[in-house]
């Protein structure tokens, strides 16, 4: 539900409309329509180039790679889970939709801080699309993921967009606070219900699938953040990894996903296999392996938890015909 690495915990406030000049870091002046601090960008050259620089920027600003990979992921759940070809289409398009909304909501939000920052790379702070540009998109894909959610089902649209509304609380409000990991926590867990509510019957979704989801957003919350901890309480961040400080997120952070891999694996009925306990073994190895080399290389934890989600991920895809 979240765009993964691209979201940052800070909290910026809502900023009235106005036309003002902001200083970029190193003095540069950049012209601003729309929100105060946030940059409407002035192409230059055919109109269809502008266009094309335009579309260009709004990919690049919903997070398309956290965006493609939920998308992915709900829909490969969907047709394993035994949902017919169209509502497995219907299912990934209102999947899609309320991830671009959330992205966009996010890049347009942070846009402020952002630019103080000196962020480059993101779309609105290089200037190639304008912020209010991307608050229509946000708002536009956020009305779109609302029929499309419902119409997989008054149950499962409804599930669905208690997820999506939590993933914008996030952005708008949770992220700088200690409940920064509930949003993710909400998000991650309606996604299988929202499939398994889907499905013939509308059955309600298995109690593990729902836990496993809403571990696996704790982690990603944690994985998300555990980069930039230092970084962002120099900006005076305080979300809840910010709180715990790097030591201890990182400590922290391969818990909630093997636990998620301990759901997976045991939570369905009937017993988890050999492959089962070899893949709780490798998740368990990998994930303290990650902790005692993440003392000396921060990022052999990161790379660690990635290692265990993706087990995580296959875990579940491969239990789906049981997730209701």
């Amino acid at each position: 539900m979240f765009p993964g690495t691209g979201l940052r915990h800070h909290e910026s406030p809502v900023l009235p409309f106005a036309s003002e000049r902001v200083c970029r870091p190193g003095g540069n002046r950049a012209p601003t329509i729309g929100w105060v601090g946030t940059p409407e960008h002035s192409t230059t050259g055919t109109p269809e180039a502008s266009w094309a620089a335009r579309v260009a920027g709004l990919a690049g600003a919903c997070h398309p790679g956290p965006v493609v990979a939920v998308t992915a992921l709900m829909a490969a759940l969907a047709v394993t889970a035994g949902q017919g070809a169209a509502r497995c289409v219907l299912t990934a398009a209102a999947v899609l939709t309320g991830q671009l909304s959330v992205g966009w909501c996010n890049d347009a939000f942070d846009a402020r801080r952002d630019i103080a920052a000196g962020r480059r790379g993101k779309p609105v702070v290089d200037g190639t699309v304008g912020v209010t540009q991307v608050w229509v998109a946000a708002y536009a894909a956020l009305a779109l993921c609302v029929p499309l959610s419902l119409a997989c089902g008054l149950w499962a649209g409804a599930v669905h967009l208690v997820g999506v509304a939590a993933a914008w609380a996030y952005d708008l409000r949770l992220k700088a606070t200690a409940w920064s990991w509930a949003p993710y926590a909400v998000g991650f867990a309606a996604l299988p219900a929202f499939v398994a509510l889907g499905l013939p019957g509308q059955p309600w979704p298995a109690w593990w699938v729902v836990t496993a989801g809403a571990l696996l957003g704790v982690g990603a919350h944690l994985g998300d953040a555990l980069p930039d901890i230092a970084g962002d309480l120099a900006m005076g961040v305080r979300g809840w990894p910010h709180r715990l400080g790097p030591h201890r997120a990182r400590l922290l952070l391969p818990v909630p996903l093997v636990a998620a891999s301990a759901v997976l694996v045991l939570g369905p009925a009937g017993p988890p296999g050999r492959w089962g306990v070899a893949a709780l073994v490798v998740t368990a190895l990998v994930a303290v392996a990650g902790t005692v080399l993440g003392r000396r290389w921060e990022r052999a934890a990161f790379a660690a938890a990635v290692a265990v989600a993706v087990v995580d991920v296959t875990l579940l895809l491969v239990r789906s015909t049981g997730i209701a």
